[in-house]
């Protein structure tokens, strides 16, 4: 069956296939496009993370548990978990969208994530869509350092080395591979202070830069 990895990843099955469809297609590809399921995911994940949230930590004030959740539910939290069940591969793109490396941009990743859950909650219920959420979101969480969400891996780079008293990290291009609509960076983060350099590759100059400054923050961190 088609998506058939995807739903085993999702821990749901379709009883009706085309919302699914419906939900990896972008406005570029089709009028029938996933703008609307979009909505109604964003309000489904929105009260899915506050519950589970303000069940989970029971200490916390209200201001502690908004932040977590704005940052649990924001575009680079979304399109990493959709990166992690590779949905990008799977979008219905148009053949603009296609060439430009569309399939990887996280505000594409977030919609079409986001479309998912709002298509579950319509071909089930709240209660199914809920259990989709959290099974992707709960082994997140329980990874994540919640006092550093939000928080990219540059500043959080920053942070580590000033509290070390060491010199802030230099970003350099090393490379740019590919056609100018679909170019690939390629970045190295270095401390000399360390003796350390770390390389970061994407679809832009941030996105490898954060990725080079995530590899130097896990390595410092293990020293």
């Amino acid at each position: 069956m088609k998506h058939a990895v995807l739903c085993k990843q999702l821990g749901y099955q379709f009883i009706q296939p085309q919302l699914l469809q419906r939900a990896l297609t972008h406005r570029s590809y089709s009028a029938a496009h996933n703008e609307r399921l979009e909505f109604l995911g964003d309000s489904v994940l929105n009260c899915t993370i506050a519950k589970y949230l303000y069940d989970t930590f029971p200490e916390l004030p209200e201001g502690d548990l908004s932040r977590l959740r704005s940052n649990l539910v924001n575009q680079q939290t979304l399109a990493i978990l959709a990166q992690q069940l590779n949905l990008g591969e799977q979008l219905l793109l148009g053949e603009g969208e296609r060439k430009s490396a569309g399939f990887r941009r996280p505000s594409i990743l977030a919609d079409a994530l986001e479309a998912l859950f709002g298509a579950v909650m319509l071909d089930a219920d709240f209660a199914a869509a809920e259990k989709v959420i959290l099974g992707l979101y709960v082994p997140f969480i329980a990874q994540t350092d919640l006092q550093s969400l939000g928080k990219d891996a540059k500043t959080l780079l920053q942070e580590l080395l000033q509290g070390r008293k060491k010199a802030l990290p230099q970003y350099n291009v090393l490379e740019i591979k590919g056609e100018a609509h679909a170019q690939t960076f390629v970045v190295s983060c270095e401390i000399p202070q360390l003796g350390l350099m770390t390389q970061g590759e994407g679809a832009s100059r941030r996105i490898a830069e954060q990725i080079a400054a995530e590899k130097a923050y896990q390595q410092i961190e293990s020293i």
